[in-house]
């Protein structure tokens, strides 16, 4: 038996369901499929641990479109609650407020080193490197070698499980960009001598590294798909829960895709579909695809870091006042420790908290294949260690491991991406590729999210108004004409197509 749809979405994170909440909108054919038996939300789900809530990851939301941040409340009205953000770095053996306090950074370093710091990225400034191509090379250019050398070389090591020269410089320009020592001084200070910005809108021209205060749901971001899943199932959409993709088959005469889904008990549905909208991992989705792309080899190629949490219950009303701390110490695995009670006081039961230590990992290696106990007591032991609580406030610990958290920036990417856009585009015109995993590109929730919106209206338009692969990481968007669909979601790059060829 065979169920037809006019769209298929693969994958209910936060792209595959704005695609499918904003198709539902005007049509009620759509299947979304999710591979988790329990969660919707994908990376950006909430967990359930007893009384206590906490994410894979904190998910600021924060957005320079001030649609996304519309869509962000139509979903969830009356749940979102104001958070100040305050996080910090842990460096040898000191903490250093992030944004840097200038006073704060130069009492921890010295003034020496602090010095040497300052000399190093006037050297840099005066002979950079002519075109950085690894995130050594960008760094360096930014802030100076010295400053590469104490911030970011652990740290990223850390997060990627490879050397600073072997990661692009791609990476660093979508993460962190628009930002270098100058702005970081800047901002230092202004922190120093108390001036504090006001919250940031949607719009502003803010960087994101140095954002004060966010929206957060109240109970997690999970709250949010839950409840875009749920509007989308009462428009008569489906969304299945626990299915796997299979096989997914293009009929070029019929232009028609029939689909093989592996349910929870083994068993195998067939769907067909019009359109496939897809934010599952390229490399997965390539494999699957019949007839077998040119590009296979490509997409075998691409990367993944994948990632744990360990979180831990603590009988102790606040751990620490900060969201997350940045963890560059080379002494101890974790990379980041969140603190989910002071995301929202509802992730734990009063006078408790839960904190989640970070693990980056490689499917398979060490850290990835610890049983759940000894990770729970390596996360114990790392806490106390870097200072952020005693072993017997630990009173529980649950483990939940992600795999492909994050599309690896190496050298090759690009080249092995170019080749798959170009070969699935011209070999499968009704497929569609959103969302971080989907694109192999590291997009935050905003902008996978603005990939879905933007495919959505490509979808029900009938042709491709939007090149999607234009919405990257800080793009400015701005309000352009009247019309209220284009309002902030058209930048100068993302016009409709039609539009840029009248204008040449």
């Amino acid at each position: 038996m065979t169920t037809d749809a006019d769209i298929f979405v693969i994958g209910a994170g936060p792209a595959g369901l704005t695609a499918a909440y904003c198709l539902t909108r005007e049509t009620s054919s759509v299947i979304v499929i999710e591979k988790d038996p329990v969660y919707v939300g994908g990376i950006s789900r909430t967990v359930r641990h007893g009384d206590f809530l906490f994410d894979i990851g904190g998910h600021r939301f924060f957005s320079k479109s001030k649609e996304v941040v519309d869509l962000w409340h139509e979903i969830l009205p009356d749940d979102f609650i104001a958070r100040p953000r305050l996080s910090r770095i842990f460096y040898g053996g000191k903490f250093y407020s992030y944004p840097l306090s200038a006073f704060q950074a130069l009492r921890n370093l010295g003034i020496f080193t602090s010095a040497a710091c300052v000399l190093s990225y006037a050297w840099a400034r005066a002979f950079p490197i002519a075109e950085p191509r690894s995130f050594h090379d960008w760094i360096r250019n930014q802030f100076g070698e010295r400053l590469f050398q104490i911030f970011f070389k652990t740290y990223t090591e850390k997060v990627w499980g490879m050397s600073c020269d072997e990661i692009s410089a791609d990476w660093a320009a979508q993460r962190i960009k628009g930002l270098d020592l100058r702005v970081a001084i800047v901002n230092a200070l202004k922190h120093s001598f108390g001036r504090k910005k006001k919250a940031a809108a949607a719009g502003s021209d803010v960087v994101k590294s140095l954002i004060e205060t966010f929206q957060y749901p109240r109970k997690g971001p999970g709250m949010m798909w839950e409840a875009a899943a749920a509007r989308i199932r009462e428009r008569g959409a489906q969304v299945l829960m626990g299915r796997e993709l299979v096989e997914l088959a293009y009929d070029e005469v019929d232009r028609l895709w029939r689909i093989g889904v592996a349910t929870p008990d083994g068993k195998r549905e067939n769907y067909t579909a019009r359109h496939v909208v897809s934010s599952a991992p390229v490399r997965e989705l390539v494999q699957k695809l019949s007839p077998k792309p040119i590009s296979l080899l490509h997409a075998r190629a691409l990367r993944y870091r994948d990632f744990l949490t360990v979180a831990l219950m603590m009988d102790k009303a606040e751990a620490f006042a900060d969201n997350w701390i940045y963890i560059h110490d080379p002494s101890v695995k974790v990379g980041r420790v969140q603190n989910f009670g002071s995301w929202s006081p509802e992730m734990a039961p009063a006078g408790m908290t839960c904190l989640g230590l970070e693990y980056f990992c490689f499917e398979g290696d060490g850290l990835w294949t610890m049983s759940d106990e000894e990770l729970i007591e390596l996360a114990r032991r790392e806490v106390v260690k870097v200072g952020l609580a005693a072993a017997a406030d630990v009173v529980d610990g649950c483990v939940v491991r992600q795999p492909k958290a994050y599309p690896v920036y190496d050298d090759a990417y690009r080249e092995h991406m170019a080749m798959i856009r170009r070969d699935l585009e011209q070999t499968y015109p009704s497929l569609h590729l959103i969302g971080r995993n989907g694109m192999h590109k590291y997009n935050n929730q905003d902008h996978a999210m603005m990939t879905a919106m933007l495919t959505a209206r490509n979808i029900l338009a009938g042709e491709r108004l939007y090149d999607i692969w234009q919405v990257n990481e800080d793009a400015e968007y701005h309000e352009a004409g009247a019309s209220s669909a284009q309002a902030a979601l058209a930048s100068e790059r993302l016009v409709p197509l039609k539009a840029k060829t009248r204008a040449a």
